[in-house]
């Protein structure tokens, strides 16, 4: 029998409370990858209240202009990164059908190509961990896991992902839910 993993790659994360006046409050991050190297993640719910028309300096397709930008992390918040996901990405590489992206180049052919399942986020910025630390941030409690899944990440609002990710989890987490981002409106 072998031992489980360590690494938390198809996991998303959440604030465990424990954030409170830092970026990651409320915070939901899917971990798209995690190994020995360290952890790359983007958080599922902040925006930058910017589009991607009005934020990329590229001609892309319609379809794609009036998409919302999300602020994937507080590490380079210039870099591209985006997930999609569609019936079948053979190549899918952080969850089934779920595929991380980060070339322009690519994000123009996925807008042009039609698909009625096709789905996109595009993100600026990224969250990083360097060997070990995250693993060390989860071990102090400051993250609860959670498994992703699609409906997670496309189809909840990003504005109630973390409350409903946390009621899902159970009765023990339902109040951490309710917790307002400022403690001093309670």
């Amino acid at each position: 029998m072998s031992a489980p993993s360590q690494f938390l790659k198809g996991q998303l994360l959440l604030d465990s409370g424990d954030l409170t006046g830092s970026f990651f409050q409320h915070t939901v991050l899917l971990i798209c990858q995690h190994d020995a190297e360290g952890a790359f993640g983007l958080v599922l719910n902040r925006f930058t209240n910017k589009t991607a028309g009005e934020a990329l300096i590229a001609d892309l397709p319609e379809a794609l202009k009036e998409s919302p930008l999300y602020l994937g992390g507080p590490v380079q918040p210039a870099a591209l990164s985006f997930l999609h996901t569609d019936n079948f990405l053979p190549e899918a590489n952080v969850l089934p059908n779920l595929q991380l992206d980060h070339s322009l180049e690519t994000l123009v052919e996925l807008g042009e190509s039609f698909s009625p399942a096709k789905k996109i986020r595009l993100f600026a910025g990224y969250a990083g961990w360097s060997p070990g630390q995250l693993e060390g941030e989860v071990k102090r409690k400051s993250w609860l896991t959670c498994p992703a899944s699609l409906d997670l990440i496309f189809e909840t609002p990003p504005q109630q992902l973390w409350q409903t990710v946390l009621r899902q989890k159970g009765p023990k987490y339902r109040l951490l839910a309710q917790m307002p981002e400022d403690l001093s409106w309670n």
